[in-house]
């Protein structure tokens, strides 16, 4: 072989290396800050948060299910399930934060929940559930919710694995 080919195949080898340390270092970094979330322009971002004449599409409702939690009729919220079972906290009108952060409402510490995961507030007069682009997602009802969703009195809330729901 000549010098020249040889040269080739060394600098060929040395790409192939960086290009595969390059991959796991990105494989490395994914894992463990999630890949990056794309942001909404600021009239979707808008849409999104601010009450509208029509709601969202919800998950769907078991006739066994009460009606829709509103600022009248929901008062509390339970934990079901999880580390803080039996936990109560009462509703005001605020927005509610759910999340591993030390600054949330509602602190769940466990390996499921992100640090700013989910968030309950008042969209018009009834609650709904926010995810605020969470690793495991947040699930009403076992379905995942995706955009701002109405929560029905008594029907299970799963962040984690940790289960609410609101109540009188």
């Amino acid at each position: 072989m000549s010098e020249l080919t040889l040269l080739a195949l060394r600098f060929g080898f040395l790409l192939l290396l960086w290009v595969f340390i390059f991959a796991v270092v990105y494989a490395l970094r994914t894992d463990l800050f999630g890949q990056r979330v794309k942001r909404l322009p600021a009239e979707a971002a808008a849409q999104m948060t601010m009450p509208t004449d029509t709601p969202a599409k919800s998950a769907p409702r078991s006739p066994a299910k009460s009606t829709t939690a509103t600022l009248d009729n929901a008062k509390r919220l339970v934990i079901t399930s999880g580390a803080k079972e039996g936990l109560e906290i009462d509703l005001g009108g605020e927005p509610l934060t759910i999340g591993r952060s030390a600054e949330s409402g509602l602190v769940i510490r466990d390996d499921y929940t992100s640090t700013h995961h989910a968030r309950l507030l008042l969209w018009g007069d009834e609650w709904a559930i926010q995810d605020l682009d969470s690793t495991n997602g947040t699930y009403l009802d076992e379905v995942r919710v995706t955009v701002p969703t109405p929560v029905p009195l008594n029907t299970p809330v799963r962040i984690g694995t940790t289960s609410f729901e609101l109540r009188r």
